[in-house]
């Protein structure tokens, strides 16, 4: 019999994970948060295209008073944001090559730096998915280094978080993914740009939560609308849910 493979053990053991924490398919005991402490798991979240001032203007009024960990708003929103949360514990989060990730290395470093110097202190990077699935391993690598090298030259403290999308990946490649993500030297491994076919899945949660093993975080993204949806997923082994709902989650 072949010898498994690094990749098909690791798949192997979430497999067994996963069995242990969603047996058939349902939840098992969900972590139970306080609203305060739930909302500091929340990025808040606003990409639609048609964004307003008045939109983000609002969103950061919210975040104040709701104590989100940040506020997730387009590269051009982002100096308006810095503005207004200006001297409060709520961060700015922007997104990098979104939402395909199919930019060179170099336009997404310089997207980085731009929005650093806006004030920025987090940055949701999508991997570029076609390289991934392709097998360009070291391509992806040094996609998301140079990111993760971008951020933190241009800020103390910068966090980086990969979008893998997902729903666009089968377990082998999520798996893949985590770990280039690691060895780049990213901070977080995110589920979804909430742009494509799919969200965030318990299925997709848990494994790379346990692909992280504690080397990285998680955060999920993409149809988290409910308490029960974010408690979920912070059980399974997210520290951070980016969603537009974080009132509705933080006051049901």
């Amino acid at each position: 019999m072949t010898e498994a493979t690094p990749i098909e053990k690791l798949l192997f053991d979430a497999d067994e994970a996963f069995a242990r924490w969603i047996p058939s398919g349902e939840a098992g005991a969900l972590r139970e948060v306080e609203a305060g402490d739930l909302a500091r798991h929340i990025d808040h979240t606003l990409l639609k295209p048609d964004a307003t001032e008045d939109a983000v203007t609002q969103l950061c009024a919210e975040a104040r008073e709701a104590g989100f960990a940040t506020v997730c708003v387009n590269p051009v929103f982002v100096p308006l944001s810095a503005r207004l949360l200006a001297g409060s514990a709520v961060a700015v989060c922007t997104v990098i090559g979104f939402p395909l990730g199919a930019s060179r290395s170099a336009v997404k470093a310089a997207e980085t730096r731009q929005a650093a110097a806006d004030g920025a202190a987090e940055f949701d990077m999508v991997l570029p998915v076609g390289l991934l699935l392709s097998g360009q391993y070291e391509a992806v690598r040094a996609d998301i280094a140079a990111v993760v090298a971008a951020a933190r030259e241009a800020r103390d403290g910068a966090i980086v978080k990969v979008i893998l999308e997902t729903c666009l990946l089968q377990d082998r490649d999520i798996a893949r993914a985590c770990h280039l993500a690691l060895d780049a030297g990213a901070d977080y491994v995110k589920t979804s740009t909430g742009f494509s076919t799919g969200g965030a899945t318990p299925r997709a949660v848990a494994l790379m939560a346990h692909m992280a093993a504690g080397a990285l975080r998680v955060k999920a993204s993409g149809g988290i609308r409910t308490r029960a949806d974010a408690l979920l997923y912070l059980s399974l082994g997210a520290d951070r849910i980016g969603t537009s709902s974080g009132l509705t989650i933080i006051q049901q």
